[in-house]
């Protein structure tokens, strides 16, 4: 049982793309042959390992009713039913999921058996997947499961969608309506951001850009890359699910920006050093941007903090808490530091900090006051590090307008922690790939964690270089480029409750990505020789530590080849 759980996140890319893929028209014998599949009649015909599941009326997905499971201890709180399925036939799982760690699965199937897997989700979110059966076939096993010492999950509406296998079921799933609200969120010079409204039953959106399909996405949201600058574009979206592919939504039009718009990344060096510099006093040494060494090529000035008006930040400098540092003098350290070829960003949120940006109204307040942030202090762009989640849709359209007010040279940087970026599918992840043309690094946190899965299904503890190349490797072959994936991890052991690593674990770490050379037990399929680099949490720390880690770690990353 664990060996398979443990593999689940190496399957979840290939079931997301086939899920992209799209199932088709679905025959006209085809039937959801799941039964109680809304959990209507409470766990009739679901059986879940040592009493961990039960029926709530809130949160639903569907209907009145929804599975609330609990895992405990040694148990993941697994609830499974029996379906009856044809032999040699190809089936739809779905299902809609909740709250912590969720895993959907078949089992039994005569063929190969599927997974598919979620972090934790603070809103419904489809898990779907595919699976064919063998020539003697006649029923399988579909489970639920959540992961051991996570949240409580919830799940809703299961599916094994195809033809009919005579146990009954529930009706199965209609062609969606075409979307609504189709709307251009932002554009450069080779791109357009779109964003529409979400459809009921829908399991995926594909986009069409004059009339060609130019992607496909499961969000209600999508950025098409590789236009040409000054050009106008129609484009239509439509819905899809296991039943077909709805009619096209009215089209919008979008004019790309002249030649130079967008771009991201400024001049920054091949391999780069990011430190966060502390504008408060909380024992570790206390820095003027001026006592920043010059190993750090990125220095994020932190934090930013909300306003009244959501969506909107504002920066104080704390003078009295830094010794007097006045914004003159704060001002002027940015562009002595810019002179050098530094760049200084200002970081949003850290550990306590929420900044709501959810619709568009906030997605703009966000942008303009970002922006004035940089006009007022001389900020290169924006650093986020928001730990307590972020709307995907509407970040990545906040960023997109500062990029088309900041223009190319702008900087934005991102700091999740280890579970954002777990899974494609978390709004972490999806936000630094919907900005992919834009964003110069994700700088995840390796620390504060404990374990977690690398890109090869097995568990990882932090504090080794397993862990950091492992989880790594999920974003390297997740979707993002190589220079724009950075090592994260405190400078000292005061910086941080867990995970501090020296800094020789950091430098095989990036010798193992790079040059498959000083790994652990786990070794990539493949190098990474652009892999940007490293972050540290904090140049304080560094300071206080006599900038231990920015002199082995700084000085190894800028001689990487």
């Amino acid at each position: 049982m664990l060996r398979r759980r443990r593999t689940l996140a190496g399957a979840v890319v290939a079931a997301l793309a086939l899920s992209l893929l799209g199932a088709g028209h679905a025959a006209a014998a085809d039937v959801n042959n799941t039964r109680n599949a809304g959990f209507e009649s409470g766990l009739s015909n679901w059986t879940c390992s040592a009493g961990s599941g039960t029926t709530v009326s809130s949160p639903v997905h569907g209907g009145a009713s929804a599975l609330k499971a609990t895992p405990a201890g040694q148990d993941d709180a697994e609830c499974t039913q029996t379906v009856a399925v044809r032999p040699d036939s190809t089936y739809t799982l779905t299902a809609w999921v909740q709250g912590g760690y969720a895993f959907l699965g078949a089992t039994g199937t005569g063929t190969t058996d599927v997974s598919v897997w979620t972090p934790d989700s603070t809103g419904w979110k489809q898990l779907t997947t595919t699976f064919s059966t063998g020539a003697s076939t006649t029923s399988v096993t579909v489970y639920l499961h959540g992961w051991y010492g996570q949240a409580v999950y919830y799940a809703d509406d299961v599916s094994v969608y195809g033809p009919d296998g005579g146990g009954g079921g529930d009706p199965g799933p209609t062609v969606p309506a075409a979307p609504t609200g189709l709307a251009v969120s932002a554009t450069t010079s080779s791109s357009a951001s779109l964003a529409w409204n979400p459809v009921t039953g829908a399991t995926g959106y594909t986009v069409y850009r004059d009339g060609t399909k130019a992607t496909a996405v499961t969000g209600t949201s999508a950025t098409v890359t590789g236009l040409s600058p000054s050009t106008s574009y129609s484009f239509q979206v439509t819905a899809t699910n296991a039943a077909g592919e709805s009619a096209k939504s009215s089209p919008v039009t979008a004019t790309t920006a002249p030649s130079g718009g967008g771009g991201g990344g400024g001049a920054l060096p091949k391999h780069a050093v990011t430190g966060y510099w502390q504008n408060f006093n909380n024992g570790a040494a206390v820095q003027r941007i001026s006592d920043v060494p010059s190993q750090y090529d990125i220095i994020a000035v932190a934090f930013a903090d909300a306003t009244g008006t959501p969506g909107a930040v504002s920066f104080t400098l704390d003078s009295p808490g830094l010794g007097g540092y006045t914004v003159d003098q704060f001002t002027a350290d940015i562009k002595a530091k810019q002179a050098a070829g530094k760049k200084v960003i200002v970081s949003v949120g850290g550990q306590n900090g929420t900044v709501s940006v959810n619709d568009a109204a906030s997605a703009a307040n966000f942008a303009n006051s970002v922006y004035s942030l940089m006009q007022t202090y001389g900020f290169d762009g924006v650093d986020i590090d928001l730990e307590n989640g972020l709307n995907a849709t509407y970040m990545s359209q906040a960023l997109r307008q500062l990029s088309s007010k900041a223009g190319s040279s702008l900087i934005i940087t991102m700091a999740p922690q280890t579970i954002d970026m777990q899974s494609t599918s978390n709004t972490y992840f999806q936000t630094a790939l919907n900005i992919k043309d834009i964003l110069t690094v994700v700088n995840m946190q390796y620390y504060n964690s404990g374990s977690m899965l690398g890109c090869d299904g097995k568990v990882y503890s932090q504090g080794s270089v397993d862990f950091l190349t492992a989880l790594a490797c999920i974003q390297l072959e997740g979707g993002l480029s190589p220079s724009q994936v950075g090592l994260g991890l405190p400078a000292s052991t005061s910086a941080a409750g867990g995970g501090y690593v020296s800094p020789t674990v950091v430098n095989n770490a990036l010798d193992c990505l790079t040059q498959a050379t000083n790994c652990g037990s786990f070794k990539p399929s493949r190098t990474y020789p652009g892999l940007r680099g490293a972050m540290t949490w904090s140049t304080n720390w560094d300071a206080s530590s006599g900038n231990a880690w920015s002199n082995s770690v700084g000085a190894h990353v800028h001689a990487l080849p």
